[in-house]
């Protein structure tokens, strides 16, 4: 594919006030324009400008993602923990006391699990609607 080369020779020299520059700068951001010399040619030109937006229910689905993600890199921790724990008993005593530790342990990655399940449920039907 062979690049085009730009007929562009011509320097339009502009100057604008810090509140100007700051405008024109936000409206260039929000667009899909990649460089502030094609957003002001195309506004110079009326040609059609695409502007991003936000979608609502996906920064709300990001936020509920990077919460689960934190909850189940507390679950693998605390895992962790409890096997290294483990490895270090010597007396039957100390292991009957981890096992009581592990099954609270163990319902609580339980619980967190099922919250898991049901938020990505909820996720999953509110992004098929």
């Amino acid at each position: 594919m062979e690049r085009k080369t730009s007929s562009r020779t011509r320097i339009i020299g502009l100057r604008l006030t810090p509140d100007e520059f700051a405008k024109i700068g936000k409206k260039w951001k929000a667009s899909t324009c990649r460089k502030l010399s094609d957003y002001v040619r195309r506004c110079l030109f009326d040609k059609p400008i695409v502007t991003t937006y936000r979608n609502s229910s996906q920064d709300d689905l990001m936020a509920e993602l990077t919460r689960l993600r934190s909850e189940l890199n507390a679950v693998g921790n605390n895992f962790n923990q409890a096997v290294k724990k483990l490895h270090t008993l010597h007396e039957i005593s100390e292991f009957k006391s981890w096992l009581m530790v592990y099954e609270i342990e163990k319902k609580i990655v339980q619980n967190k699990l099922d919250d898991v399940r049901n938020t990505i449920k909820k996720l999953l039907e509110i992004w098929l609607q």
